[in-house]
């Protein structure tokens, strides 16, 4: 697995989509991120993580999916603090994300570190057009995620 910087335009639409079933929410902060991606030993991208600068020293996980035929197999931890690292390299002090407030997501995070920083109420509800569920219960609320580097 080689661990790499891409270009967004790079990244399949169809693999974001595994960690934000919004096309136009992909749409619209795709263009202007950072993107940093796993690729297997054909050079396809198996896994990517989309990062937004929100200031000189603070930046947004905005999205970070893996194909599922390959996740639980550590390439998103990986891809992960890959990612982590870079942002240091490059001055950020400071990542945030917006997550469930169920499911395996919030735990992938709070293992690599992520500290919760407030619950942001029905923000599924009046952002989404279609309802997000996750074993038969419905994503309402986010929480607000943060870590410092």
């Amino acid at each position: 697995m080689n661990f790499c910087t891409v270009q967004p335009s790079e990244i399949p639409l169809s693999l974001l989509l595994e960690a934000d079933p919004s096309e136009a929410m992909i749409q619209s902060y795709l263009p202007e991120s950072l993107c940093f991606a796993a690729k297997d030993n054909r050079q396809h991208i198996v896994a990517a993580s989309v990062v937004k600068a929100i200031s000189s020293q603070q930046a947004e996980l905005l999205n970070i999916a893996v194909k599922p035929e390959l996740q639980a197999k550590g390439i998103g931890s990986k891809l992960l603090k890959l990612t982590l690292a870079q942002l240091k390299e490059r001055g950020f002090h400071r990542v945030e994300l917006g997550t469930g407030t169920f499911g395996y997501q919030l735990t992938f995070y709070q293992r690599l570190g992520f500290r919760v920083d407030v619950v942001i109420k029905d923000h599924f509800i009046n952002h989404y057009a279609e309802s997000i569920y996750e074993n038969r219960i419905q994503h309402k609320d986010m929480l607000r995620l943060s870590i410092t580097l």
